[in-house]
C-alpha cells in the first residue's frame, strides 16, 4: 500500500482505546490507527504518523493545522494522552551510585523519583533552555526553561550535565 498523506478532505474520528479511524475522501475507512509524532520535541504539530496494529505506517499528517478542526482535535487528544510528559518544576535531589543517577523531582503531577542511566544520552539541553530527561524506564520528563528553575535546582542540573 503506498503511503497516504492526510489532507483536509479526509477525516479522522476517535476510535476505542485512544486509537483513531481515518476516513479518506473516497470513502475508504482505515480503522484502529495509532497517531505518533515523528519529531516529538521539535515539531509537535507536524509530521504525525498513523500506525496500524502491527506498528506499520499507514499514513502521514504533514501539519495538524491543515486538517479540519474536528480531525485535528481528535489527533491532538490522542497524542496528548499518549505523550503525557510531566514537567519538572524543581530538582529536589540527585545522587549518583554505580554510574546511575537517581533524581527526585517535583513535577506538575507530584513528586517523582527515577533513575537515569546515561547522563550524556538521557539528559538533553536545547538552545532555548528546554531540557528533556529520559529515565531508565524510558519515561520522559521536560523542563520548560532550566534558567527559570530555583538556584539549587539549576546547580543540581548543571552538575549532572
Amino acid at each position: 500500500m503506498p503511503r497516504i498523506y492526510v489532507t483536509d478532505k479526509d477525516s479522522i474520528v476517535p476510535s476505542e482505546n485512544n486509537l483513531v479511524d481515518l476516513i479518506l475522501s473516497d470513502g475508504t475507512v482505515i480503522s484502529r490507527l495509532e497517531p505518533r509524532r515523528l519529531f516529538p520535541v521539535s515539531r509537535e504539530s507536524e509530521y504525525v504518523t498513523l500506525l496500524d496494529e502491527e506498528g506499520t505506517e499507514v499514513a502521514i499528517i504533514k501539519k495538524l493545522g491543515e486538517l479540519g478542526a474536528d480531525s485535528a482535535k481528535t489527533v491532538r487528544q490522542s497524542l496528548t494522552d499518549f505523550y503525557l510528559v510531566p514537567h519538572i518544576t524543581r530538582i529536589i535531589s540527585t545522587m549518583e551510585k554505580y554510574g546511575t543517577l537517581r533524581w527526585t523531582v517535583e513535577t506538575d503531577r507530584g513528586i517523582k523519583s527515577f533513575d537515569i542511566r546515561n547522563r550524556n544520552h538521557d539528559i538533553r539541553v536545547y538552545k532555548d533552555g528546554r531540557v528533556r530527561v529520559r529515565d531508565s524506564d524510558d519515561n520522559r520528563y521536560t523542563i520548560d526553561d532550566y534558567r527559570a528553575l530555583d538556584a539549587q535546582s539549576r546547580a543540581r542540573l548543571l552538575i549532572d550535565i
